[in-house]
């Protein structure tokens, strides 16, 4: 198991359990591991990232390494620069959706995804009996990246009908989050000729504006900006822009399991017999869709990396986890908020219909998510305590409980956070609340015990 990356990345508290000494001794484990340069790195607009920026362009240079910053620019930019460039890896520095305080390390391969989690162990073995390179034959350098964003837009450009898009009136709402997806779509959208109305649109590593992760809960200011300006949809952007949670016309917050569906319906339209890569907490209409596209589903471990490798391993055109982390294989195969959005404007402008409309013909699906504060030992517990009242649910990632085919729930530990996640589907709503609020008593009764 790992120590220090969790489900995405490394995290901490920044100058508490991330510290700068800690960053500079991952870092001599990470230059090691990539044996050589150049390294891109980014950030994302959290205040501590500056000064880690400098910690870990100045590390690798003592150990012989070239890097290159490109700066503010979203996960998914740095992911792609990273493939498209010619760089030996890269280094995004964000904390993704977690709170202002937070800062953490995300590297990416050579290939523009994120490592394995095999090369996570070797990582963390370096970084544990300190085999890190030593007394290079020379410094590196540091420099500038300035190609990254209109590269990143680039490549997301090329794979959508653009003419399409453009010959259509579009009205979108962007939901900027105060996040790094303020350098870039509200470019893409200006590209397509859409007009574009901002929420959120400073970058402010203290997420003033409704915090760091596009919750139902925290999208009324988008929803109703959407309804008022009679937009054609909205979209929100996590803090570092590798997940969006989109917003239909008349001001409903779609899940991430609603929004795929629309996005793989209309891939898989033009691409049949094809692969899709979903988490083991994505709703179970995926398989049915995929079916009628003579497509296959595969389905891992929680987590963007479980995705994301098997779709390299694959060669899979799809995937994605139920949180709005959306992949699509052609551009890479990484959770990419500017790149789903390109292909909701692709998918709606292939269409007569709204995008309500849509939603409405997709087979029926009741998903919900709630999370409780526990403490490593009490997770433990709980998943102990449940897998001896159901032995037959699925173990390999927390616990996986199915009770049919459109009803399960599944608990397991936040990668990121001192918590537990609880996930539930039904085959109505009133189901739904009613298993969910089961499993919470369940949770809770096993954790005071």
């Amino acid at each position: 198991m790992a120590k220090f990356f969790g489900t995405n990345g490394i995290r901490g508290v920044f100058s508490e359990d991330f510290t700068l000494e800690f960053v500079h001794d991952m870092t001599l484990a990470l230059g090691t591991y990539f044996e050589k340069g150049p390294i891109l790195i980014g950030y994302d607009g959290r205040e501590s990232s500056p000064v880690i920026c400098k910690i870990i362009a100045s590390t690798l240079n003592s150990i012989g390494i070239d890097c290159n910053v490109a700066g503010i620019v979203p996960t998914p930019c740095l992911e792609f620069a990273v493939k498209t460039l010619g760089y030996s890896g890269g280094i995004m520095i964000t904390a993704s959706h977690n709170p202002p305080q937070y800062n953490g390390i995300k590297p990416a391969a050579s290939d523009g995804v994120e490592i394995s989690r095999d090369d996570e162990l070797i990582i963390e073995d370096i970084y544990s009996k300190k085999t890190w390179i030593t007394n290079p034959e020379k410094w590196g350098v540091t420099g500038e990246e300035t190609r990254a964003i209109e590269t990143y837009l680039d490549g997301i450009m090329s794979q959508i009908d653009s003419k399409l898009i453009e010959s259509k009136p579009f009205k979108v709402v962007l939901d900027l989050g105060n996040g790094a997806q303020i350098v870039s779509a509200p470019n893409f959208c200006e590209t397509i000729k859409c007009e574009t109305i901002l929420v959120n649109e400073t970058i402010d590593g203290m997420f003033p504006g409704r915090g760091s992760e596009p919750t139902p809960q925290n999208l009324s200011i988008l929803s109703k900006t959407v309804v008022e300006n009679k937009a054609n949809f909205g979209i929100a952007f996590d803090g570092d822009g590798d997940r969006s949670i989109f917003c239909d016309e008349l001001g409903n917050i779609l899940t991430g399991d609603k929004s795929a569906l629309i996005l793989i319906q209309h891939i898989l339209n033009k691409n049949p017999n094809s692969l899709v890569v979903t988490c083991l907490n994505s709703g179970s209409n995926t398989e049915l869709l995929a079916k009628k596209y003579n497509s296959k589903v595969i389905r891992t471990k929680v987590g963007s990396v479980e995705v994301s490798r098997k779709m390299v391993s694959t060669n899979a055109l799809i995937g994605f986890e139920e949180n709005g982390g959306f992949m699509f294989g052609k551009h890479n195969q990484v959770r990419d908020g500017c790149m789903s959005l390109a292909l909701m404007f692709d998918f709606l402008a292939s269409t007569d219909n709204s995008l309500s409309d849509e939603i409405s013909k997709l087979p029926f699906s009741f998903t919900t998510k709630d999370k409780l504060k526990c403490s490593p030992d009490d997770v433990h517990k709980v998943i102990l305590s449940l897998k001896e009242e159901f032995p037959n649910s699925d173990v390999s990632d927390g616990i996986k409980i199915t009770i049919d085919s459109k009803n399960w729930v599944m608990i397991r530990p936040s990668g990121t956070e001192p918590i537990i996640r609880i996930y539930a589907e039904s085959e109505s709503q009133e189901n739904l609340e009613a298993l969910l609020f089961k499993f919470l008593q369940k949770v809770k009764l096993i954790i005071s015990r």
